[in-house]
């Protein structure tokens, strides 16, 4: 069974050059361009893993996290920031909103998906084909 990862970031580019990588290794990918439909996504399609950007119009990041965490139905799931934030104290903000990793852009495409795997939970992505 594919692992699914949803990914919300509101750049086109970034949604597909994401998307190319992880369903490349066999992931599936669910996407979203902004906070609210994430967290309608995330309680809908019950991803393994969530790649958030933090910098998203109207509701950024920080807050889609801290909701996510809130919430009994998705506090579980693993939240990575994907992020060009790359400023001293971003990433520990991030992880003080409630994410458990942090990823920055831009993306290097052969070092995002090893870095992916290693943050999702229990297989660590080793049972994807």
């Amino acid at each position: 069974m594919k692992r699914r990862i949803l990914l919300i970031e509101d750049n086109e580019n970034n949604r597909y050059l994401v998307t190319f990588l992880l369903e490349q290794h066999g992931y599936e990918v669910v996407h979203a361009p902004d906070g609210p439909q994430g967290l309608h996504l995330a309680n809908q399609a019950r991803p393994d893993l969530i790649l958030l950007d933090i910098q998203l119009p109207g509701m950024d990041g920080y807050a889609v996290v801290r909701a996510l965490k809130s919430d009994p139905a998705t506090r579980s799931i693993p939240v990575v920031a994907v992020t060009s934030y790359a400023m001293c104290g971003d990433r520990e903000r991030t992880i003080a909103a409630g994410c458990c990793g942090y990823i920055e852009k831009p993306i290097d495409p052969d070092t995002f998906v090893p870095a992916v795997e290693r943050l999702l939970p229990e297989s660590g992505g080793k049972d994807v084909p």
